[in-house]
């Protein structure tokens, strides 16, 4: 029997790329769905996220049974989960664009604008940058794409399993259990990016 990874389809993502990618590294089955039953029942579960924080969590929380399936399949049951991009930051408990806004909190932490320590490195953060694994988080190493003005900062220094840098490192994948986001955008991210998903598909 295949498994079925969901990309979630709640207005405010990167959803065809996504679901290409994940085929194209492996996936045998790849449902992108705003069905909260479908999302429930998926194997895997990859939530994507383009824009601005507060425009995402309200339209995750908008979105009729979404957030409620995602807790009890991947905090409950504990599906493996990947979070993109604003994906990744809607896991923060409080995000800090245009105002302070409750996130999902399943990665304790917050999420700021990026400060990067040269005035003349520009934001939003574009373009292809490294990611370095920490100490010995076994993540995969390479070059990325990137596309973003804030940053996720978990609690838990140990929770940052790879960083990126900008004028100063920050997060580029955090993890705990069963739970992983990424800033970048693996499935723009060629051959670093498909196999980072290919990794993610075993785990």
């Amino acid at each position: 029997m295949s498994k079925t990874v969901a990309v979630v389809d709640y207005g405010a993502g990167n959803l065809r790329s996504a679901a290409r990618a994940l085929a194209a590294a492996g996936a045998s089955s790849v449902d992108v769905t705003s069905d909260p039953v479908r999302i429930a029942a998926a194997d895997r579960i990859l939530l994507p996220g383009v824009g601005a924080f507060a425009h995402c969590i309200n339209a995750l929380r908008g979105a009729a049974g979404i957030e409620d399936a995602l807790t009890k399949a991947v905090i409950d049951r504990q599906t493996p989960f990947l979070g993109i991009c604003v994906g990744m930051q809607l896991l923060a408990s409080e995000g800090h664009e245009h105002g302070i806004h409750r996130g999902l909190g399943w990665l304790p932490g917050k999420v700021t604008r990026l400060t990067p320590s040269d005035a003349d490195l520009k934001i939003p953060h574009m373009g292809w940058n490294s990611v370095t694994a920490t100490n010995d988080s076994g993540e995969p190493e390479g070059d990325a794409y990137f596309v973003h003005s804030y940053r996720f900062d978990p609690d838990d220094s140990a929770e940052i399993r790879a960083t990126s840098d900008h004028g100063g490192d920050f997060p580029a994948i955090v993890a705990r259990g069963n739970i992983t986001g990424v800033q970048f955008h693996p499935e723009k991210s060629q051959a670093y990016g498909l196999a980072f998903l290919a990794n993610w598909l075993k785990s």
